[in-house]
């Protein structure tokens, strides 16, 4: 251990000017931004979805107009007979639902857990990593409800996905709370063995809308 910190302060030491503390090399700052070229939409869906699928999510493309089928086919395969939908989650995308429908009246974090399943929005999706940032705006509810409940149902549009963090960054209020979702929640902490449901959501099943028909 020793040995392995002498040698990271020598590279350190190495890297610096005597004296100034100015590096000798110039240091590479070509980062991307947003706004840099990105690939198209489509594409970028493509990309989503690899990663989401990678990360065990389970992702269903449909358009507009099937969602409410879609939803509610999901919500049965999943034996899902109460679930929760936060304020503004549309109500068209509800009609077919069968489920026990809850509203969240500041529910308690026992109560939460109680339930089956979530539904909710986003805010937008980063193709790059594969993740999903809801900001409790309007059908998000507050963040408890999409980490307590074992099951969370998303529904995203093709036109909210963005190619990766700058863009997604640059979209985002940082006063806003934030919850960053890749895949469902898992860890592998313990002897590497992968355990799901540890951290929020056991099952994440996303629907992604394309067109509006």
């Amino acid at each position: 251990m020793t040995g392995a910190r002498d040698e990271v302060l020598a590279r350190i030491a190495g890297a610096l000017a005597p004296g100034d503390g100015r590096p000798r090399a110039e240091i590479p700052r070509r980062y991307r931004r947003a706004g840099d070229a990105a690939p198209s939409i489509p594409e970028l869906v493509d990309l989503l979805v690899d990663r989401l699928v990678d990360y065990r999510a389970t992702v269903s493309r449909c358009q507009e107009a099937g969602v409410a089928a879609l939803l509610a086919r999901r919500l049965t395969e999943h034996g899902i007979e109460s679930v929760l939908a936060p304020d503004g989650f549309p109500e068209r995308w509800l009609s077919d639902t069968r489920a026990l429908r809850l509203a969240d009246e500041t529910l308690t974090p026992a109560q939460l857990d109680r339930i089956d399943g979530v539904l909710c929005t986003c805010t937008l999706a980063i193709a790059e990593t594969g993740t999903l940032v809801l900001d409790s705006g309007p059908g998000q509810g507050r963040r408890a409800v999409s980490l307590v409940p074992d099951y969370l149902l998303i529904v995203l549009r093709a036109d909210q996905v963005v190619a990766g963090v700058p863009e997604a960054v640059a979209r985002l209020d940082p006063r806003r709370p934030l919850t960053w979702i890749s895949g469902p929640s898992a860890t592998s902490d313990i002897e590497l063995n992968r355990v799901e449901g540890v951290h929020g959501p056991r099952t994440l099943d996303v629907i992604l809308v394309e067109g509006d028909g």
